[in-house]
């Protein structure tokens, strides 16, 4: 006699976008017929009209426990918001774009109904994804730890005054300047708001750190990409008017002056399910509309 286990997928949206709420009724409704139960968040299910046999759960606690995927529609806020529920649990990630950019995605909506089909087979591949351990310290003592997928993102707080910052890698100062800040990303977030402020773009594979200057007013206040074991860190200077410090620009935190904000590899690593092998290169191209026209190849 053999034994069957029930199948779960958490299905996170971004109920305040039309297309988001339509699309997920769909999933839903995909995954039912397939047998597979949906849970989703109390909060979110007065927006969708489900079926009574969607199992509803509150923000708190272990919501993936028992889920085999978390699947997200949204853009990329929402896409780092299931990056928390993620990281949590362990639980892998799939991400379909509804928003513009969407580096974290997998799919694009026109795609639902294949990805439903791949979820319902499992044919999707696993894939770790370096994190940041992010500590603050305010005079000497830890007063603040965080985490961040993308970036940990050392601010001014007010637009009238530069925050003046001294950086430093692996206990060594690089260099001091005035500016709207720093940025401290992975590999995955270098196409985020380190990209933004002037960084490279590193492809996920690198196993690498970047600090990256904000509008810094400096002879030297270049993009640094460092091993992956260096520890970063950004000191708020004594004189300087207060920063803040975000987190994946979803959870912040404010620093006063002379807080230190030190930043290294995660210890846990999120989890993305992978629908496709098209290399980086071609995501690339694709998500900024880069013109490849002229283009021949290797020679054969």
């Amino acid at each position: 006699m053999t034994t069957t286990t029930a199948r779960t997928v958490f299905l996170l949206a971004h109920t305040g976008r039309r297309a988001a709420v339509r699309s997920a009724e769909l999933v839903v409704q995909g995954l039912l017929r397939s047998g597979i139960g949906v849970r989703v968040l109390a909060e979110e299910a007065a927006e969708l009209t489900l079926p009574p046999v969607v199992e509803l759960v509150d923000a708190e606690g272990d919501v993936l426990d028992g889920c085999e995927l978390l699947m997200v529609l949204g853009g990329d806020g929402t896409l780092l918001r299931g990056a928390e529920f993620a990281r949590a649990s362990g639980v892998p990630m799939l991400g379909v774009n509804l928003g513009r950019v969407g580096f974290l995605a997998e799919a694009e909506r026109d795609d639902l109904d294949k990805v439903v089909d791949r979820v319902v087979t499992r044919d999707y591949e696993v894939e770790e994804r370096m994190t940041l351990d992010v500590v603050v310290r305010n005079n000497g003592r830890i007063a603040h730890r965080d985490w961040a997928l993308n970036e940990a993102s050392v601010e001014k707080a007010s637009r009238e005054r530069m925050l003046e910052v001294v950086t430093e890698i692996d206990g060594r100062p690089v260099s001091r300047f005035g500016g709207d800040g720093v940025v401290c990303a992975t590999p995955t977030g270098s196409t985020a708001y380190a990209f933004s402020a002037g960084g490279p773009v590193v492809w996920p594979g690198v196993e690498a750190l970047l600090m990256v200057p904000i509008s810094a007013h400096a002879l030297f206040a270049k993009p640094l990409v460092t091993t992956p074991d260096a520890v970063l860190a950004v000191e708020v200077q004594p004189e300087t008017p207060h920063g803040v410090l975000w987190c994946d620009g979803r959870r912040t935190v404010e620093l006063p002056a002379g807080a230190r904000v030190e930043v290294r590899r995660g210890a846990v690593p999120v989890r993305l399910a992978r629908l496709h092998h098209a290399s980086f290169t071609d995501r690339l191209v694709a998500k900024f509309a880069l013109p490849v026209a002229g283009w021949r190849g290797a020679p054969q």
